[in-house]
């Protein structure tokens, strides 16, 4: 297991680093692995510092999570009473999402992957296949192989072969051991999941960025991920309509889980505010349910926006144990400071001008 701590330092700037490499043996058991997370955050003193973790959606990480949610809880009180602190890999989901979509038309790709393979194995019959394109002037890449483990590049081969579907019928005309042909209403669905997986391989390209922040890009895209779905399931092919359907209802679990994440990101986004859930929850969800789960975000942005006035109150109440910070980010303890740097503490303390007005009332 492979642990990755994102932060933001002192100017500002968004970094990364990996914590830990972890062996956990088999069975791992959600136990086990909170044990390893927690092991870590111990070792680098951090495990009063954590805001969220990020992990795929499997069963024992739910587990894990319960737990770990339990023992930081020991050592901090988690924004929103925990409620963000278990945070589900959106792009696992849409990977998860995209494999059932591939699976429904899992022999069509067969063959077009054994057809790629065929006519790249041999130069003769790249030429073969080069010869025939010039003859029709069509224009493309060439034919891609995929990794089967990987959506995005079966996505790439089907979406490239399709540009090429007239060539294939010609080219077993003049080789006979090709015996993988697509026919027309395979291709026909090909080319319809391929433009369902276009929007899908755009959104994960969006949101697997590691450089920049992405957490207020979620909604958005997710939300372009139901708008593709619903066409789906309205398409006048039954393929399509029970492949969309199957889909949609992942999509919905998924989303009863993380809407509250992905809605206090785009809301926080200053460019964006309330607009965004505004304009998305009336279309992901009925009337009635949408005005109730945008007043739920009004509140939970509300409380939020409490807990983090109410800490300074908090700080100050610790008396004069407490740990101080002078300018250049140092920790002070009172009984080392110079009494310049307690003063200039307590001079910033007393010009600090309370909130008196909460702009998520107006937002």
């Amino acid at each position: 297991m492979v642990l990755t701590g994102h932060f933001i330092d002192a100017d500002w700037v968004l970094q990364k680093c990996i914590l830990t490499f972890v062996h956990v043996p088999p069975p791992r058991r959600g136990v086990d692995i909170t044990d390893a997370i927690f092991k870590c955050l111990k070792d680098w003193g951090i495990e009063n510092k954590i805001f969220s973790v990020s992990v795929d959606n499997a069963l024992y990480n739910d587990i894990c999570l319960k737990e770990l949610k339990v023992l930081i809880l020991r050592h901090r009180k988690l924004v929103s009473n925990g409620n963000l602190f278990h945070v589900r890999c959106c792009a696992h989901i849409l990977n998860l999402l995209v494999q059932d979509g591939i699976g429904k038309i899992g022999k069509i790709v067969e063959n077009v992957r054994e057809s790629v393979k065929f006519i790249n194995q041999s130069e003769a019959r790249l030429q073969t296949f080069s010869q025939i394109v010039q003859q029709l002037k069509l224009s493309g890449k060439k034919l891609i192989l995929d990794c089967p483990t990987r959506w995005n590049s079966t996505y790439q081969m089907l979406s490239v072969a399709m540009q090429f579907k007239e060539v294939f019928p010609r080219f077993q005309d003049r080789e006979p051991s090709y015996t993988t042909l697509t026919d027309d209403d395979d291709w026909e669905k090909v080319e319809k999941v391929s433009k369902l997986l276009e929007v899908f391989n755009v959104v994960t390209n969006i949101i697997s960025g590691s450089e920049y922040p992405i957490a207020n890009l979620y909604l958005a895209e997710v939300f372009r991920i139901k708008l593709v779905l619903d066409q789906a399931i309205d398409d006048e092919s039954d393929f399509m309509k029970e492949m969309a359907k199957a889909l949609k209802e992942k999509f919905d679990k998924y989303w009863s889980q993380c809407n509250l994440v992905m809605s206090l990101a785009s809301v926080l986004d200053p460019r964006i505010k309330m607009m965004g859930v505004n304009m998305c929850f009336p279309l992901i969800y009925p009337k009635d349910e949408a005005r109730k789960n945008i007043e739920n975000v009004h509140i939970a942005l509300d409380d939020m926006y409490k807990e983090y006035v109410d800490l300074p109150s908090e700080h100050s109440e610790e008396g004069s144990g407490r740990t101080l910070v002078d300018q250049n980010g140092l920790i002070l303890e009172p009984q080392k400071s110079s009494g310049w740097s307690l003063l200039m503490n307590y001079v910033e303390e007393q010009q600090a001008i309370p909130a008196v007005k909460s702009e998520t009332k107006s937002t």
